[in-house]
């Protein structure tokens, strides 16, 4: 039990590979030193004590001097038994498929939402991924200068707690960061790019109850943030289409009375796996230019598009439809989902989409 941690105890994680002896506890945090002299700092209910000798006593014993030897005719060693029972080979995680392109999320999770200007915070790193990650989570400071909050190895798949923290130490998370460099066991893989990213985090969401928003990796709503997503790290997207067509096209106030309507691309909605029609609702996919269209001409567009295919195929019964419209601020899913509500109430069934196919903003709906 986390309880009876002490001092120079010998412990493993839980939740990672590794482990050391106890140097010192602070709170609800114990620091825990590795063969290498590297300090963990990691909660004591993450620890699980594997010794629990002191390190004074495992000293000593090492230090013991060995008897002398006496000459004497040695004694037969006994034949091993054939029903001994073979070490544990080393775990190794089952492989997934797309699981090859690295998703890291960096969240933040209240403990209690409902008192959220008054409650402790939990920090978790996800890897959605076949690689194992070596990192580091590093918090700036006032010089400058930055401070190893977590460091160790994630396995694949492992959403893993990184600290627990209160009100009064929200501040010193203005600005974070993560490096990573992924690798694999025992097998050949394929080598990815060292991970270096460097948020700034506008740390007064941490008591606004709706910056908490609903993840794919959490059960409850949390703040979080991409580190990598789809193998590019935070920072590193490439432009989006549809702002630099906007930039490019944006008519003069004298051209203006020259557009009539918008020039439509010839869409074709591609046909997935399993007979499922993917339609992107994203606007650089539907239209060629968007030029003299306000926010809410691109939305009604984008709606009407919806409704199109929704009502083509509304007599196919078991048909799959995923319309992708990406996560943006949710305002074009809020609206197909005012649709589905009431246009389609009780003649659909509506899902999230499988994010490893179509990533996070994607909506899978069956025609009843």
């Amino acid at each position: 039990m986390a309880s009876n941690i002490k001092k120079g105890d010998s412990v493993r994680f839980l939740n990672s590979v590794g482990g050391g002896t106890v140097t010192r506890i602070e709170g609800n945090m114990a620091y825990v030193t590795d063969e290498d002299g590297f300090d963990t700092p990691v909660l004591l209910r993450e620890c699980v004590v594997v010794d629990n000798s002191t390190a004074w006593e495992r000293a000593q014993a090492r230090n013991k001097p060995e008897p002398p030897a006496v000459s004497a005719k040695p004694e037969p060693q006994p034949v091993p038994s054939k029903n001994i029972t073979p070490a544990e080979p080393e775990y190794e995680p089952e492989e997934v498929e797309g699981g090859d392109i690295l998703n890291i999320v960096l969240g933040f999770e209240a403990e209690d939402l409902k008192r959220i200007s008054d409650t402790n915070y939990f920090a978790y790193l996800v890897n959605d991924s076949n690689y194992y990650l070596y990192f580091t989570y590093m918090g700036a400071t006032a010089d400058g200068g930055w401070t190893t909050r977590f460091a160790g190895v994630v396995e694949p798949g492992i959403q893993l707690l990184l600290e627990e923290f209160g009100k009064e130490s929200v501040a010193s998370l203005e600005r974070i960061a993560v490096q990573a460099v992924a690798f694999k066991k025992g097998r050949e893989f394929e080598m990815k790019k060292p991970v270096s990213v460097v948020i700034k985090n506008d740390v007064t969401k941490f008591f606004k109850l709706h910056c908490f928003k609903t993840n794919p990796y959490f059960e409850v709503p949390v703040i979080a943030f991409d580190i990598v997503r789809n193998d590019i790290p935070h920072g590193k997207e490439k432009p989006q289409v549809e702002k630099l067509a906007q930039a490019v096209n944006k008519p003069k106030p004298a051209d203006k009375k020259r557009i009539k309507r918008p020039v439509v691309k010839n869409t074709e909605y591609r046909l997935g796996a399993n007979g499922i029609i993917e339609v992107d609702l994203h606007i650089n996919e539907l239209l060629d230019t968007t030029a003299g269209m306000s926010n809410a001409d691109i939305l009604n567009y984008q709606v009407d598009e919806f409704r199109k295919v929704m009502d083509t195929n509304l007599a196919a019964k078991g048909q799959k439809i995923v319309f992708i419209h990406g996560k943006g601020d949710g305002v074009l899913r809020q609206a197909l989902m005012k649709e589905l509500n009431y246009r389609y109430k009780g003649k659909v069934e509506v899902q999230d989409a499988s994010f490893r196919e179509y990533g996070f903003g994607a909506t899978q709906v069956t025609v009843r």
